[in-house]
C-alpha cells in the first residue's frame, strides 16, 4: 500500500467548493468484519477464500491504468460531473454543466460509467449532454448498459414491431420512472409545434401502448422455458400493477396518452435515427468491460454468462450483446443471460449463479465484479455473493432518490481501482474514503482471529 493518500487531490477553486465540502478528508482500511450478519459486510475468511484461496499470496491483477467507476447517475448531470471532479478526472472551467476539462490524471485514467444514465433524476437530457461532452474532450470513457437504459430501448423498439405476446408489454413495462423523460422531450421538442398532426386519437394510442387483456393469460405459456416460475409470476404481477397505474402517472405529469405517444416517436428519432441528437448513446454502450481480474458491469453474472466469457472472452460478450439486440426478437433478448447481466439481483426470479459459474469466472481470470444496480446509502460495499467478490458501487447519486431516501447534499463519489492504492471507495455519504488491498486480508484475518480468541478467553473467565 502506497504511503500517499488514496484520496484524489482536487484543484482549490470556488467552482469546486461544494464538491470538496461533501467529500471525506481522511481514509481508512475498508470496514470488513468477521460478523457478516451484524455488519452487513462479508466474512473475512470468505473474502480471503474468494480472492486468495489456498495460495500464499493474492493473484489479483489490477487494471494497467487507474480506472474510475461511476454508476447509476440516473439523469443527474450535476452529480455525475461532481463525481468526476471528486475523482480528480476533470476540473470545471466555468459555472454550469458541460464546462469541464481533463486534468493530468484524467488524461491518464479510464472512466467507466456503469449504466442507468436514465430515469429518476432531474434531467435526462442534461445528463446525456454531459456524457457526450466527456467524449468531446477526449475522455477515455466506457459506457455500460443499465436496466433503465435498455428498458427505454425495448419500449421504443416495441412500437416499431408487430405486437405479439412477447413484446407488447415492453412500453408500459418502463413504468412511471420513464414518464419525466417523455415530459422533457415533449416540452423541449414538441410543445408549440403541430405535434398532433400524425398522432392517432387517445383510445388508439392506448391500444398501441398497452398490452391487451389476453397478454396476462398468454405470457406465462410464452415465457415457459425462458424464465423461472418465480420470474414469470413476478413479471405478470409487476405488469398488472404498471398497467393499472401507468396512465394515471402520465396524467399527473400533464401528459395525455397522445402526448406520450408523440414524445415516444420523438425519442425514437432522437435515439434511433441516424441523425438523432442521442444516436450515439446505445451505439456506444457495452455490456461488460474486463480489466485485469476485474469485470465491470451493471448488475451481475449467471452461469451461462460465465461460460460465454470463459470460452470466448468479454469482447465476444459485447459483440453478442449488440448483435442480439438488433437481430433477435425483444422477448428472447430481454429475458436472456445477456440481459440478466444488467438486470439480476440474484433473486430466485433471476438466472442463477452457482459454484459452477464462479469456477468458470475464475478460469476466465475474473476475481472481482464491480457493479451498480444495488444502491447504497453509506458508500460502496464489498460483498461475497455465491463465492464471487462483488464491489457494490451504486452510492445513490441522483437528487430525487436522495430526497426520497433522506440523504443530504448532492450525490458525489466514485470507485477507483488502482494497482498501487487498491480499491478506493469515495462517497459524500461516508465519513472516510474506504481503501481495500488484498494484502489487508492477512492483517484483518489476524485481527479477527485475535479478537475471537480474546472473546473465548473472556467467556471462559466468566464461566
Amino acid at each position: 500500500m502506497a504511503d500517499a493518500s488514496p484520496i484524489p487531490s482536487i484543484e482549490k477553486h470556488p467552482q469546486h467548493e461544494e464538491v470538496i465540502q461533501q467529500l471525506p478528508e481522511n481514509w481508512e482500511m475498508w470496514p470488513l468484519h468477521a460478523d457478516s450478519e451484524k455488519h452487513g459486510e462479508p466474512d473475512i475468511a470468505a473474502l480471503q477464500h474468494a480472492l486468495i484461496g489456498n495460495k500464499k499470496k493474492s493473484t489479483l491483477k489490477f487494471p494497467k491504468r487507474l480506472t474510475v467507476f461511476i454508476s447509476d447517475p440516473h439523469a443527474d448531470a450535476e452529480a455525475l460531473e461532481a463525481s468526476l471532479i471528486a475523482s480528480g478526472v476533470v476540473r470545471r472551467t466555468a459555472p454550469g454543466l458541460c464546462n469541464l476539462k481533463l486534468t493530468k490524471t484524467g488524461k491518464r485514467c479510464e472512466v467507466i460509467i456503469g449504466g442507468d444514465c436514465l430515469d429518476k433524476g432531474p434531467s435526462n437530457l442534461a445528463l446525456l449532454r454531459s456524457v457526450k461532452h466527456l467524449y468531446r474532450i477526449d475522455c477515455k470513457l466506457s459506457l455500460l448498459a443499465g436496466n433503465h437504459d435498455l428498458r427505454l430501448l425495448m419500449g421504443l423498439l416495441s412500437l416499431k414491431r408487430d405486437k405479439d405476446v412477447g413484446n407488447q408489454h415492453f412500453f408500459v413495462r418502463m413504468g412511471k420512472k420513464v414518464i419525466p423523460l417523455f415530459r422533457e422531450v415533449f416540452d423541449n421538442y414538441l410543445r408549440g409545434t403541430d405535434w398532433k398532426k400524425h398522432v392517432p386519437n387517445e383510445e388508439t394510442c392506448r391500444q398501441l401502448l398497452f398490452p391487451n387483456d389476453e397478454w396476462f393469460t398468454e405470457f406465462p405459456f410464452h415465457a415457459a422455458g425462458f424464465l423461472t416460475s418465480e420470474g414469470i409470476e413476478r413479471e405478470v404481477r409487476k405488469m398488472a400493477a404498471k398497467t393499472s397505474s401507468f396512465e394515471q402517472h402520465c396524467r399527473s405529469e400533464g401528459l395525455s396518452l397522445q402526448k406520450v405517444y408523440a414524445a415516444a416517436l420523438k425519442c425514437e428519432q432522437l435515439f434511433l435515427k441516424k441523425n438523432g441528437e442521442f444516436n450515439w448513446f446505445f451505439k456506444k454502450m457495452k455490456l461488460v468491460e474486463k480489466r485485469g481480474s476485474f469485470l465491470f458491469l451493471h448488475a451481475g453474472l449467471d452461469d451461462a454468462m460465465c461460460h460465454l466469457i470463459c470460452k470466448n472472452g468479454a469482447k465476444h460478450a459485447n459483440k453478442a450483446f449488440h448483435r442480439n439486440l438488433l437481430r433477435r426478437d425483444l422477448f428472447s433478448f430481454y429475458y436472456s443471460p445477456l440481459a440478466n447481466t444488467f438486470r439480476t439481483k440474484y433473486r430466485k426470479a433471476d438466472l442463477p449463479l452457482t459454484d459452477r459459474g464462479v469456477k468458470l469466472a475464475h478460469n476466465a481470470g475474473i476475481k472481482v465484479l464491480v457493479h451498480g444496480h444495488v444502491n447504497r446509502h453509506h458508500g460502496q460495499r464489498i460483498a461475497v455473493k455465491n463465492g464471487l467478490v462483488h464491489v457494490e458501487a451504486d452510492i445513490t447519486l441522483d437528487q430525487n432518490s436522495r430526497l426520497k431516501e433522506g440523504l443530504r447534499g448532492i450525490g458525489v463519489g466514485a470507485t477507483l481501482i488502482d494497482r498501487k492504492q487498491g480499491i478506493v471507495g469515495i462517497s459524500g455519504d461516508y465519513s472516510h474514503a474506504k481503501v481495500f488491498h488484498p494484502k489487508h486480508l492477512y492483517r484483518m484475518a489476524a485481527v479477527a482471529k485475535a479478537s475471537k480468541s480474546d472473546a473465548l478467553q473472556t467467556e471462559g473467565l466468566a464461566a
